[in-house]
């Protein structure tokens, strides 16, 4: 529903008196602020003033009811036909602590939100496909939402993708080139300016990211308010940040329509490997950039951070967070425990909040869970000989397995 949308401008994180129509989207963040080291995005702003009533009820009290079409107006107009991406649910893990399992979207993650929002973008510009340089879940969701859109993907892949991610690629009949971490965003910028595909991953030394993309994150912070109100907390897995920012936007634009008091503080949680965002904040920098050093959470393992991130801890009162790779398998094995089976990367939202301590909230806390464990690089690899089809082996192996 693109005419539902109220979105009326651009504007600058830089400055927030720098604004800027709403087309076309400026996917290499606000050119008035940005310097050669520092690249600041913009956002999307809108008439909040004509926000209907009743958007923020029940379902049953909206026109548009399904995926992310519920919240169009405060949304980028969606010209992209949707996938039934949203409407994910809240899982009680006991203590007041909550996942929000994006699992349960239609490419297995938290990016459908996003590329709803940037498929759209690409279509209302009149551009032929889109481009993306992605490891996996994003690359995967430009691709279902480009093929359903009719649009053309070229996916910038690394040199050894996960498998789940190579079949959905191929599924969706996107392009998939394997390259270099270092060759992905020059490539992707030759392919857009030389195709005229629209880039929906960041262009930028530092991050920017698509201006409407992390609108489609809002919707997160939309649900988990409809379901518990405003949280105490809310811990995030962070790589770039826009799935933090887009939270706490979420959270900001129901405090400004008068429907809360507060907001909840808000928790980054990136490998311990790298960081850029914990970084950034520990320097008062707006972005920097760090070594990365070996670690299985290679969807949000990133070398360099974006002033979005800043912003939401900031704003929030919230915390960045480091969280090693026991911690986060231990998260993903307690996660499993409770009937939720993830990618390494989507359980660090609750490895930071064992690591802070549960006990340290008055309130519910969400931990967000990103991702489905299909998309991790080592599915596929692990192989279980079968027993002996006799009784006195299958007995033994079932009274040597754990919890037996």
């Amino acid at each position: 529903m693109a005419t539902d949308s109220l979105a009326v401008g651009q504007r600058s994180l830089g400055d927030p008196a720098v604004g800027y129509p709403l087309w076309p989207p400026l996917t290499e963040g606000c050119p008035r602020t940005s310097t050669a080291s520092v690249s600041y995005p913009v956002e999307v702003d809108y008439a909040y003033e004509r926000v209907p009533d009743g958007l923020f009820g029940s379902p049953e009290a909206t026109t548009a009811r399904h995926g992310l079409d519920r919240w169009a107006p405060l949304l980028p107009p969606l010209a992209a036909p949707g996938l039934g991406e949203g409407g994910t649910p809240l899982v009680g893990l006991g203590g007041g602590v909550l996942v929000k399992d994006e699992s349960r979207n239609p490419t297995w993650s938290h990016k459908d939100r996003l590329n709803r929002c940037t498929v759209s973008a690409a279509l209302a510009c009149g551009a032929p496909g889109v481009v993306v340089a992605s490891s996996g879940n994003h690359g995967a969701s430009a691709a279902a939402y480009a093929a359903r859109a009719g649009l053309r993907c070229v996916v910038l892949t690394s040199p050894q993708p996960p498998p789940a991610v190579v079949s959905f690629l191929h599924a969706y009949g996107a392009e998939v080139l394997p390259v270099p971490v270092e060759a992905r965003r020059p490539l992707m910028r030759r392919v857009h300016e030389e195709y005229g595909l629209h880039p929906v991953s960041s262009l930028t030394p530092t991050h920017t990211g698509h201006p409407f993309g992390a609108e489609g994150y809002k919707t997160v912070a939309y649900e988990i308010f409809g379901e518990v109100g405003v949280p105490a907390a809310v811990f995030v897995p962070t790589g770039y940040g826009e799935l933090l920012f887009g939270v706490a936007k979420g959270f900001a634009e129901i405090r400004r329509l008068g429907l809360a008091s507060a907001v909840p503080r808000l928790f980054s949680c990136e490998p311990a490997a790298g960081g850029p965002l914990a970084a950034a904040v520990r320097r008062g920098l707006p972005a920097v950039t760090v070594p990365v050093g070996p670690t299985d959470a290679y969807s949000i393992a990133c070398q360099v951070g974006g002033y979005r991130g800043v912003r939401a801890i900031g704003d929030s009162g919230g915390e960045a967070l480091l969280v090693a790779d026991t911690e986060l398998d231990e998260a993903r094995r307690e996660l499993a425990r409770a009937g939720l089976w993830t990618e390494l990367s989507a359980a660090a939202g609750l490895a930071g909040l064992r690591q802070y301590g549960a006990d340290r909230f008055d309130g519910p806390v969400v931990c967000v869970s990103t991702s489905s464990g299909f998309k991790d690089i080592a599915v596929g690899t692990l192989r279980v000989p079968p027993p002996a089809p006799d009784w006195p082996t299958v007995r033994r192996r079932l009274e040597s397995a754990p919890g037996s």
